[in-house]
């Protein structure tokens, strides 16, 4: 084994470490065809389950002005195995520490060798 391939496990090892404390659910819409009355209909499927990651919280520096307040914005970033394939649109439920929320994915992920981070915005419904 190289040097660069072992900074690469090692650096990947270092991620995974941290995601002692969280699992994600990721459920997307689909058509489901029922097989007895052989209609499809649109339901929740998941297509994910109980998969390690870690959920960080970061305040965002930008202020949401309303007539009545100001807001402060918080941004969510779910860090997660690079080999991980979630589609735009789906749904993720994150339970950690043992609080869970259900979030969805505010961009296309940034995938890296060891990783990838997925930015989140709170899950408004389907689409």
């Amino acid at each position: 084994m190289g040097a660069l391939e072992a900074a690469r496990k090692a650096a990947r090892a270092a991620h995974e470490a941290l995601y002692y404390c969280g699992v994600c659910t990721v459920t997307e819409y689909q058509d489901v065809t029922d097989d007895t009355s052989k209609l499809t209909r649109q339901r929740e499927v998941e297509v994910l389950t109980e998969q390690p990651c870690n959920l960080s919280f970061e305040k965002l520096d930008t202020v949401d002005q309303t007539d009545t307040a100001a807001a402060l914005s918080q941004g969510q970033k779910l860090f997660i195995a690079p080999e991980v394939t979630i589609r735009g649109g789906s749904k993720i439920t994150v339970t950690q520490n043992g609080v869970t929320g259900v979030y969805a994915m505010s961009g296309e992920p940034a995938v890296y060798a060891d990783h990838q981070e997925i930015m989140l915005k709170l899950f408004e419904g389907w689409a």
